[in-house]
Formats: structure tokens, C-alpha cells, sequence
């Protein structure tokens, strides 16, 4: 006899999801659209874009500045990942 239906099944695949933060160059708060984005900042902490992702949060920050679905403030300012925030 073969194996039961429920015995072939294919193994479901968890969700592998990566959060990840990007600071942002303080530049960005030159600009009108980040401001309106923001209204409630804090202007004492940095600039920072937080995601989720599918791919690793290296990948997906190159993606960001090459222009690949990306942020418009993180493909323009964002300057590094913050792996000590996510």
C-alpha cells in the first residue's frame, strides 16, 4: 500500500520575514513631503525607515538604493542598516 494523502503532503513553509531600520541622512528633514509624513516627530531622535521584508535586510537596502520598489526617502538619504534596532 502507498503512503496516506496526509503522509505526502509537502511540508509547510514557515514565514521567513525580516524586519529591518534605516537611518536616514538628517537632510531629509529639508524636505516638505517628509515633514507632512511626520507631523508628530521627535526631533530629538534620528531619522530612521522601518520595513519588512521576505529577503534579508542587506538585500532589500540594496534594492532601496538602486531604485527597486524602493522608499523615495531611503533610496535618496538612507545611509546604513541599524541591525542593533531590529
Amino acid at each position: 500500500m502507498g503512503a496516506s494523502k496526509a503522509s505526502r503532503k509537502k511540508p509547510r513553509r514557515s514565514h521567513h520575514y525580516h524586519v529591518y531600520v534605516i537611518e536616514l541622512d538628517p537632510v531629509v528633514l529639508n524636505s516638505r513631503r517628509f515633514l507632512k509624513a511626520n507631523p508628530e516627530r521627535d526631533m530629538l531622535k534620528p531619522c530612521v525607515y522601518v520595513g519588512m521584508t521576505g529577503l534579508t535586510p542587506e538585500e532589500r537596502f540594496s534594492k532601496h538604493k538602486a531604485g527597486i520598489r524602493a522608499n523615495r526617502f531611503v533610496q535618496q538619504h538612507g545611509m546604513r542598516l541599524l541591525p542593533g534596532l531590529y
